[in-house]
């Protein structure tokens, strides 16, 4: 099927393209920062329906505890035990899938030596975490390279070290790459050349209503491959979210252009679906962070949370579910 890139009213008003049905599968899910937090209560949440993560500088399920302080002081205090113990009880109660469901996960995460914003205590005690859910052989932990807080690439972006805007640089490490190929196992060389699919602005209102209300934005971005524009049949899917002021509002497009993953997205036959987060200014959420300490939704970390079911309603049209 043919899908456009945008489309416009008889007023000449921008209307964004509906997110296309699809019949893909082998759903995985990533983050930086703020959407490296949300990819783990996304993760916890819905584990059915996924086959593995990837964590770039983010810590434990549920670690804030609805609090923002806790949040701003990376879940310094978090007791790993207690949250794996909150996460089985959730299950129990339906609030999140089972459990059992995680152990089949394959999971890479990462920290920069250099970051300043997420020590490395708060990533060790994420990985202590998964250890209580995941055997050890199915979680890669990348922790050794001089980088700050950002998506590393091979390519693209800041110094290895900056702290700037789009918060994305060139490391001469390909973090998406090593990610996707954790978790999927053996992939096709990515593409070299031009970008063979569309990157594809999507309305995110149809998932949740009046989204900037609820700190996401009113439209996303999805990549489609060229092989996988005719419905999606054999075709995997890819959630990849955006960290703080990375969002639409902030960059644009520059995340979902330039953080790595499209180019192994043509040669594999993956779509990735990149929702956007808002800014709510100047409180609660002035830096468009992913909720995951509660700004707008105590249920945040929980399949009934808003933004979570929005995200779930987003990959259920791409997968037929």
């Amino acid at each position: 099927m043919t899908i456009a890139a945008c489309a416009f009213t008889l007023s000449g008003a921008f209307a964004a393209t509906p997110l296309p049905a699809m019949k893909a599968q082998q759903v995985s899910i990533s983050g930086l920062s703020s959407g490296a937090y949300m990819a783990v209560q996304y993760q916890v949440a819905y584990s059915a329906s996924l086959v593995g993560a990837g964590i770039l500088a983010g810590g434990t399920y549920y670690c804030a505890r609805g609090s923002v302080m806790t949040a701003l002081g990376g879940c310094k205090d978090a007791d790993i035990a207690d949250l794996a113990a909150l996460t089985r009880k959730r299950a129990e109660a339906g609030q999140v899938d089972p459990v059992s469901k995680l152990a089949s996960h394959r999971v890479w995460m990462f920290r920069g030596t250099l970051d300043p914003l997420v020590k490395q205590a708060t990533t060790d005690d994420l990985a202590k975490y998964y250890a209580a859910f995941i055997p050890a052989a199915q979680v890669q932990y990348k922790n050794d390279l001089a980088a700050g807080h950002t998506m590393p690439t091979d390519s693209f972006g800041n110094k290895c070290d900056a702290l700037a805007t789009p918060f994305i640089s060139n490391c001469g490490y390909d973090a998406a790459g090593q990610l996707l190929q954790w978790i999927y196992g053996p992939l096709k060389p990515r593409s070299t050349g031009a970008a063979g699919g569309k990157l594809v602005e999507f309305d995110q209102s149809e998932f949740l209503a009046e989204p900037t209300s609820h700190g996401m934005a009113n439209t996303g971005y999805v990549y489609i491959p060229a092989s996988c524009e005719a419905g999606g049949a054999g075709c995997k899917v890819h959630i990849a979210l955006h960290g703080c002021v990375q969002d639409i509002g902030n960059v644009k497009d520059a995340f979902a252009r330039n953080a790595g993953y499209n180019a192994w997205a043509d040669t594999n036959r993956i779509v990735v679906l990149y929702p956007q987060a808002a800014a709510i200014s100047p409180m609660p959420n002035p830096k468009a962070c992913w909720d995951w300490w509660g700004y707008d939704d105590p249920d945040y970390a929980v399949q009934n949370g808003r933004q979570l079911r929005a995200i779930k309603r987003m990959s259920d049209r791409l997968t037929g579910a």
